[in-house]
C-alpha cells in the first residue's frame, strides 16, 4: 500500500509544480483537468505526512519513556491515533468511481398509489432541492408533469455543483446512491378513515453526459411533437411545442414539455437522452466486465425497495445499509447526509473486504 502511496505524492510533486507555471492556465482544460487531480490527491498526501509523523513520534515518545513513564501514556493515544490514520489512508486509495466529480440528471417518478404516489414523489423532489441548497449546489427543473392535486406524475431536475468539489463531495457521489425505489407509509390526504396506506415512488439518477462523451447519430433519432399538458386542464400550450425523441437504435425515450418553445424542449430532451445513453453504455460495460468492485449497495436492482418513509413513527429507514432514524422530518426538510453517509461507508466496507 505505501510503495503507491510514495508514486502518488511524486505525481502530486509534479502536478503543483505544473500548476504553478503560468504557462499551463492559458490552456483552461488541461488546468481544470490537472486541478482535478490535484485535488483528489491532496487527502492522500496529507493524511500519509500525518501517519508518517504519527510514527517519528511513536518512536521519539518511546526514547523519552526510558526516563519519564509518563511518557508510556502518550504512546498508547499516538499508536491509537496512527491506526485511525492508516484506516483513513486505506478509505482514500479505494479505487474512486470515475463520475464521482459529474453532475446528475435525477428523475422522480410516481408510482402505484395514485395521487398519494404523485404527492409523495413530490415530497422527494422537495427534499432532493433542500438537500442541493445545503450543499451549495444549484438545481433546475427540466421537465414535469403535475398531478391534479400538486404532486408529481414524473419530474426531471439538473443538479449541478458550483467549482470544484472535493473528492467525494460531488454531485454523483453523493446521490448515485439515491436511484431505486421509495417506499411511503402514512395516512393519505384523500383518506377518510384515518388508515395508514403504502404507496411508493421511484427515483432515477444519470451522470449528466457532456456533448463529446455521446456521439448522437441524427438518423437515428424519432422526434414527435405534441401539445403539453398541465393539472387540471392549466398550463396547456396551444401549440405543438412538446418533444419526444426516441433513439432508434437502443429504445431509449426522452422528452420535455416544460419550455415554451419547441427548440428549447429539442435541446433539453436531447440532454435527457445523452445522459440516458451514457449510462446506458457504462452499464452494459459493467455487466461485460462483471466488475467485482461493484457493490450491493451500487448495484441494488431498482425495482428493489431500498428506503421506506414511515410518518406515524416518524422513521426513516433504508434496507440496504441497516440505517435508521426517528427524523423523518427532518431528513424531508433536506438533512439527508446521514441516510447518504451510510450507503457511502457501505460501499467503502465492502470494496475494502474484496480489495483485502
Amino acid at each position: 500500500m505505501f510503495e503507491a502511496v510514495e508514486e502518488l505524492l511524486s505525481e502530486h510533486a509534479m502536478l503543483e509544480e505544473r500548476l504553478a507555471d503560468p504557462a499551463v492556465h492559458a490552456d483552461p482544460g488541461t488546468a481544470r483537468q490537472l486541478s482535478k487531480r490535484y485535488a483528489e490527491l491532496t487527502p492522500i498526501t496529507r493524511t500519509y505526512r500525518a501517519w508518517k509523523q504519527a510514527g517519528e513520534d511513536i518512536e521519539t515518545a518511546r526514547e523519552l519513556a526510558d526516563d519519564d513513564p509518563d511518557f508510556y501514556a502518550e504512546i498508547k493515544s499516538l499508536e491509537a491515533q496512527r491506526e485511525e490514520l492508516t484506516e483513513q489512508l486505506r478509505l482514500l486509495l479505494v479505487p474512486r468511481d470515475p463520475n464521482d466529480d459529474k453532475d446528475v440528471l435525477l428523475e422522480v417518478k410516481a408510482g402505484e398509489g395514485g395521487e398519494e404516489s404523485a404527492l409523495f414523489a413530490g415530497d422527494l423532489l422537495r427534499m432532493y432541492l433542500r438537500y442541493a441548497e445545503r450543499m451549495g449546489w444549484k438545481t433546475e427543473i427540466i421537465d414535469a408533469n403535475e398531478s391534479d392535486l400538486g404532486g408529481y406524475k414524473d419530474v426531471q431536475v439538473s443538479v449541478k455543483a458550483k467549482g470544484t468539489p472535493e473528492p467525494g463531495q460531488g454531485v454523483w457521489a453523493r446521490l448515485k446512491y439515491e436511484g431505486g425505489v421509495h417506499r411511503v407509509q402514512r395516512v393519505p390526504a384523500t383518506e377518510s378513515q384515518g388508515r395508514i396506506h403504502t404507496s411508493a415512488a421511484g427515483v432515477l439518477v444519470t451522470p449528466e453526459a457532456e456533448e463529446v462523451e455521446v456521439e448522437i447519430n441524427p438518423n437515428d433519432l424519432r422526434i414527435d411533437v405534441y401539445r403539453s399538458s398541465g393539472p387540471g386542464g392549466q398550463s396547456v400550450n396551444t401549440t405543438d411545442s412538446a418533444v419526444r425523441i426516441t433513439h432508434l437504435p437502443t429504445g431509449i425515450v426522452a422528452s420535455c414539455q416544460n419550455e415554451k418553445s419547441q427548440l428549447q424542449n429539442k435541446e433539453q430532451a436531447l440532454r435527457i437522452l445523452r445522459s440516458r445513453l451514457l449510462a446506458a453504455a457504462q452499464e452494459e460495460a459493467e455487466r461485460e466486465a462483471s466488475d467485482a468492485r461493484r457493490s450491493q449497495v451500487r448495484t441494488v436492482d431498482r425495482s428493489e425497495r431500498i428506503r421506506t418513509y414511515n410518518f406515524p413513527e416518524n422513521r426513516i429507514s433504508d434496507h440496504r445499509t441497516g440505517y435508521k432514524a426517528y427524523n423523518l422530518d427532518q431528513v424531508l426538510g433536506g438533512e439527508l447526509d446521514p441516510v447518504i453517509q451510510s450507503a457511502v461507508d457501505a460501499d467503502s466496507a465492502a470494496k475494502l473486504a474484496e480489495a483485502s
